[in-house]
């Protein structure tokens, strides 16, 4: 599939085609599993224009519907890139069905992704077999010295780590994950963010790294400072010193300069962007009443039954449902706290799901996730019984718990995740 694509229209990777060439960001990945000191990520916003921030999170089958409308308004578009408005390897299931949804649609597109690096080794060969032909990694530091200052955390492998722990571990992780993209024959930039007073003088050892694993391209982006963040008060480098390190890095590999620091449902061309034009498709996309939602969520601790409350499920596993359910994802659930933005993030992640099935649930995250298109059964029994019942239309009172549907009968406890 690669062969046949020229990969030369890339816009972010070839300055000659940003003028001719458009590009559309899917914004089907709502989670991050690092904790950078300079993001601040936003899901509902269309008056910043950086990365980090879209007017609404799709799921795949949004996402996939949603280009369709694009390339009907935008002929343009030659390239498809998932960029956020987390990481698309925090939930690579998602990332991983998009692109399988596109590319099924739509084979002569390129398809791309941006990502910090830590879930990259893990899925390079499938990103390589579905034909992706372009992978962005943002690398800000080969020290982890300089990294602990930049990293809050790191989540990994259902760990947190900080400090120059996590820097060192999120740093192994991006180097195995290029050497592996380059192996696989894919066209890599580096991302570094130039940050004031922490990495200006560790820029170059970077460059001088990602030359040696044969990175094609690299981008020093000048820190584009959020509000609310612990870097806010850095303020943007001087644009002299920016393009002193790009003149200096480029005598080690070339250099981007062209770089619109896109949002995560950027459009159209890289210096005329349609975003905010498109957010009422994007949005009416998401959370219209013609939004397909096939799937059907399970809270379950083994798989078999529907035996967990909705606030402990770290995970949710997402059926097909009918006489003949299908298991066809496991997601992770948000992390625990956060009041209301917690359901609200929920419902992004279950945004293809019609219905969630949980043992027990809380009055205010079933509000939430009900003004989101997303009823909550609270149920229990065999997952395929349910399903099956569920698909057929029946009654689903039938198989709600004997005793106690609210937080504290159901859990016994103070009812986790109910309140928060």
């Amino acid at each position: 599939m690669c062969r046949q694509k020229d990969r030369s229209v890339h816009p972010c990777f070839e300055k000659k085609s940003a003028c001719s060439v458009g590009r559309v960001h899917l914004p089907v990945a709502p989670t991050c599993n690092i904790q950078c000191n300079y993001c601040d990520r936003k899901h509902d916003c269309i008056n910043e224009s950086r990365p980090g921030v879209t007017s609404a999170v799709l799921s795949p089958t949004q996402a996939s519907a949603y280009l369709d409308m694009v390339l009907e308004r935008e002929p343009r578009i030659r390239v498809v890139g998932i960029a956020g408005p987390g990481d698309p390897l925090a939930e690579p299931s998602r990332t991983l069905e998009t692109i399988r949804l596109v590319a099924q649609a739509h084979p002569e597109l390129l398809f791309c992704l941006s990502t910090n690096g830590l879930g990259l080794p893990d899925v390079v060969d499938d990103l390589a077999d579905l034909g992706v032909t372009h992978a962005t990694v943002t690398v800000n530091a080969v020290d982890p010295k300089v990294g602990s200052q930049i990293y809050r955390w790191v989540r990994f492998a259902k760990r947190v780590y900080r400090g120059e722990e996590g820097a060192r571990l999120l740093f192994s992780r991006q180097e195995e994950g290029i050497r592996r993209l380059k192996e696989r024959g894919m066209t890599v930039k580096v991302n570094t963010i130039v940050i004031p007073t922490v990495n200006e003088n560790h820029v170059l050892e970077v460059s001088r790294w990602a030359a040696g694993l044969g990175v094609d391209i690299q981008n020093l982006l000048p820190l584009c400072p959020a509000a609310q963040t612990p870097f806010a008060a850095l303020g943007e480098p001087e644009e002299h010193l920016v393009e002193a390190l790009r003149n200096e890095a480029s005598a080690l590999l070339p250099q981007m300069r062209h770089c619109q620091r896109c949002r995560a449902d950027a459009v159209g061309l890289l210096h005329a962007d349609q975003s905010r034009d498109l957010a009422p498709v994007l949005r009416q996309v998401a959370h219209g009443p013609a939004v397909s939602r096939p799937y059907v969520a399970v809270a379950s601790r083994e798989g078999l039954l529907v035996n967990q409350h909705l606030g402990e499920a770290a995970a949710f596993q997402i059926w097909q449902p009918g006489q003949s359910p299908r298991l066809v994802a496991t997601r992770p659930a948000p992390e625990p706290g956060g009041g209301d933005g917690r359901w609200r993030q929920m419902a992004q992640v279950l945004g293809d799901c019609s219905a969630v099935l949980v043992r027990a649930a809380g009055a205010r995250p079933k509000e939430v996730l009900s003004q989101q298109g997303i009823t909550v059964y609270e149920v229990e029994g065999l997952v395929r019984d349910v399903l099956a019942a569920y698909a057929e239309g029946q009654d689903m009172g039938a198989f709600r718990p004997c005793s106690g549907t609210g937080c504290r009968g159901a859990l016994g406890g103070g009812g986790v995740g109910c309140g928060a």
